[in-house]
C-alpha cells in the first residue's frame, strides 16, 4: 500500500489525538489499528483510519489531506472549488449545525511541519453510491427530496449562519465559463456553429440564474458524490459548496439520466423545497442551470474540451440553446 502522500504513523496519531480531544473525546492518545487507502479516487489523498479511543472503543474515520496532487496549487477550477480547508469550514459552520444527514464532522487539523490541512469525518460503512444502488431511480428520488429540503431549510439559516466565507456565483463567475468554452472549443466551432453564439449570449441565461432565490448548494451534486444506506442519502465532497441557484444541484443530480427519472426527480425536488408551489421561473432557471453545467466542464481545461468524450455536451448545448431561443 502506497502511503507516500499520507502523514506517517506518528504524525497521524498526534494529529488525530488533537482533533478528537477538541471534539470532546477524553482519550490521552489515539491508537491507530488499521489504515486503508480510500477506494474512490479524489483530487486529494484520503484514507480510512480505524483507531481505538476512550477506553477501548473503535472509531472509523475518513481523513482527507490537502497534499499530494493538491499541494502547490489551489485546485480552484477557476473559483469553483475551495479545497480541503474550505470544505472543513463548510462542514463545521453549516452542515453540522443544520443536522442534515451528512457524515459527522470531527474537526480539522493543520500539520505543523507541512502546513497541510486535514479534514476528519466519520467513515460511513456499508454505503453505496446512489448510481450503484439496486434501484437507482428510487434512490435518486430520495436524493432529490434531500437536496430540495436542504435548499429550503438552509435559506432560513442564512441570516444567522456565518456564511461570509462561502463562494458566491456572480455574473463574472458564470461568464468566465462561457468565455473559456468558446476559446477552448476552437476545433468544434465549425461542427457546432451555434456554440460561439451561445457563449456570447449566455449572459441572457445568467440573468435567470442570478434572479433565482439563492441557496446553499453542493456544487457537484452528482450521484457519485451521494452515499446511500437504509433509505437515507449522505452527500459528501462539499469543497464546491456555494451560494447560488439551487436548480444547479438538481441539474447535476439528473444529468445524463432517462427522461422519466429526470421528471420524477424534478417533481420530488419542487415538492420538498416549495411545499406551497414552485416559483413561476423554475423551468427556465433549471434549463439555464443545465447550460451552465455543460459550460462549466467544457470551460475547465483546453485538453478536456477538445476530447471526443465531451461531444455529447456540445450536442446537448445545441439542443438547449434552441429550446431557450438563445440562438
Amino acid at each position: 500500500m502506497n502511503f507516500s502522500l499520507l502523514p506517517n504513523l506518528q504524525t497521524l496519531t498526534v494529529g488525530l489525538t488533537s482533533v478528537l480531544r477538541s471534539g470532546g473525546f477524553t482519550t490521552d492518545r489515539v491508537t491507530i489499528l488499521r489504515r486503508q487507502l480510500n477506494a474512490y479516487a479524489t483530487t486529494f489523498p484520503s484514507e480510512i483510519v480505524t483507531c481505538r479511543v476512550d477506553g477501548g472503543s473503535e472509531l472509523r474515520l475518513f481523513c482527507k489531506y490537502a497534499g499530494g496532487r493538491g499541494r502547490g496549487h489551489s485546485h480552484s477550477a477557476h473559483g469553483h472549488r475551495g479545497g480541503v480547508a474550505y470544505e472543513a469550514a463548510v462542514y463545521g459552520h453549516l452542515l453540522q449545525p443544520s443536522r442534515a444527514s451528512t457524515p459527522t464532522f470531527y474537526g480539522s487539523h493543520i500539520d505543523a511541519s507541512t502546513g497541510v490541512t486535514w479534514l476528519i469525518l466519520e467513515h460511513l460503512d456499508d454505503t453505496l453510491r446512489v448510481s450503484h444502488t439496486p434501484e437507482p431511480a428510487a434512490s435518486m428520488n430520495v436524493a432529490a427530496r434531500w437536496i430540495g429540503r436542504f435548499h429550503g431549510t438552509a435559506e432560513e439559516h442564512f441570516p444567522s449562519a456565518p456564511i461570509a466565507f462561502l463562494n458566491r456565483y456572480d455574473a463574472e463567475y458564470y461568464m468566465g465559463w462561457a468565455r473559456r468554452t468558446s476559446l477552448f472549443a476552437d476545433r468544434w466551432h465549425q461542427r457546432f456553429p451555434c456554440l460561439r453564439t451561445l457563449c456570447e449570449r449566455f449572459e441572457e441565461l445568467v440573468v435567470l440564474l442570478l434572479k433565482a432565490q439563492p441557496a446553499l448548494i453542493h456544487g457537484e451534486y452528482y450521484t457519485s458524490n451521494i452515499l446511500f444506506r437504509d433509505g437515507v442519502v449522505y452527500p459528501v465532497d462539499w469543497e464546491s459548496a456555494a451560494l447560488a441557484a439551487g436548480e444547479i444541484d438538481l441539474a447535476s443530480l439528473t444529468e445524463g439520466w432517462p427522461v422519466e427519472i429526470v421528471r420524477q426527480c424534478e417533481h420530488e425536488y419542487q415538492r420538498s423545497r416549495w411545499p406551497d408551489g414552485s416559483p413561476d421561473g423554475f423551468v427556465t432557471t433549471l434549463a439555464a442551470a443545465r447550460v451552465y453545467l455543460h459550460l462549466r466542464w467544457l470551460g475547465d481545461r483546453p485538453e478536456s474540451t477538445a476530447a471526443e468524450r465531451h461531444l455529447w455536451r456540445l450536442e446537448e448545448l445545441r439542443s438547449a440553446s434552441e429550446r431557450l431561443s438563445v440562438i
